[in-house]
């Protein structure tokens, strides 16, 4: 299939030049034979690329009027990636400030310059798709360009970063990568100051001084066994902030709970055939049962005992609530 559409590629850049293009030329050209040639053309004018042919003596194959330079090829699942990418920046949860209106542009350009049937399947998806708003403080287009050029290069940078506190920094580090966590973007890097690695919020970041000097690299910190850069600092975030760790048995595999579950953040691991431990940090023992209850599946708390007593209580209140005949002297609060 590569080879395919790399040969296609190179039709159409062929075709490009504006020659008329003989058949048998062409295909030497592609290194391919006529037959191979002809389904190529075809394919193109499936895509909608108006390829001219003329049979016979002097027969030759060539790009219509106005298509001298081609448009861009891009196959279907292609098409998509990059309809719903524009448009879910375009809405702005892409956490980059003031790209909002130049993703929309860049939207109306794809559909320009691809063929008319994938043209039309981007225009339908485009207006379809209605993205989240940003509502969360997003980084500035050059903080990201220039972090992410620091990174490419292996160079270390000075930057402004504003603490929790409020108060700005000068910092120095070494830039190893950019990570969207959430809907936040985070520069993961080594603080030449603290002397060891830190997370930056890129959102908390002003001006970036690139020292254009390289900087010896060092190993990063490894997570669980294949587990990435981004789920490493989104379990490090989530085990650092919520004070409480609850664990419950569904009985129900992981895809399904996965499918039923509001909440997205927390380990969801397949337990047997048809059962799956779901494990997170929470803030509230009552948020997460209440979670937990709307999937509709049946669970089993393993623990903590303070969440089985909390999720008994809600339990018992809600039956409560719901059956007046059950309705008594109000129960003991379980929180101490």
């Amino acid at each position: 299939m590569a080879d395919t559409s790399q040969r296609i590629l190179r039709l159409l850049s062929l075709l490009g030049t504006g020659r008329a293009w003989p058949g048998a030329d062409l295909a030497e050209a592609l290194g391919t034979s006529p037959r191979s040639l002809r389904r190529d053309i075809d394919r193109l004018r499936e895509l909608g690329y108006a390829v001219e042919s003329l049979r016979g003596p002097g027969g030759h194959y060539r790009l219509a009027a106005g298509r001298a330079v081609p448009p861009l090829l891009l196959e279907d699942d292609e098409v998509v990636a990059a309809t719903l990418g524009l448009r879910i920046v375009a809405g702005g949860p892409g956490g980059v400030e003031g790209v909002e209106e130049s993703a929309e542009r860049a939207l109306a350009k794809l559909g320009q310059v691809l063929p008319s049937r994938p043209a039309r399947r981007a225009e339908a998806l485009g207006a379809a798709v209605e993205p989240e708003r940003r509502s969360w403080p997003g980084v500035r287009p050059d903080v990201l360009t220039a972090l992410g050029e620091a990174v490419a290069a292996g160079h270390w940078v000075r930057f402004l970063h504003r603490g929790r506190d409020g108060e700005e920094r000068r910092r120095r580090a070494d830039p190893y990568r950019l990570v969207m966590s959430g809907r936040r973007w985070y520069l993961y890097a080594w603080d030449r100051d603290a002397e060891g690695w830190r997370t930056f919020r890129l959102d908390r970041v002003g001006e970036v001084v690139p020292a254009r000097v390289p900087f010896v690299p060092r190993e990063m910190p490894g997570g669980e066994p294949g587990e990435g850069l981004a789920a490493l600092l989104e379990r490090d975030f989530r085990e650092g902030g919520a004070g409480h760790a609850v664990s419950v048995l569904f009985d129900a595999p992981a895809r399904e709970v996965a499918a039923r579950i509001a909440r997205v953040d927390g380990d969801l691991a397949q337990v047997g055939a048809d059962r799956s431990r779901y494990t997170a940090r929470v803030d509230s023992f009552e948020w997460i049962a209440v979670v937990l209850a709307l999937t509709g599946l049946p669970f089993t708390v393993e623990g903590p005992e303070e969440f089985a007593r909390r999720t008994a209580a809600l339990a018992d209140l809600l039956h409560r609530s719901a059956d007046p005949a059950l309705r008594g002297p109000r129960p003991a609060d379980p929180r101490p």
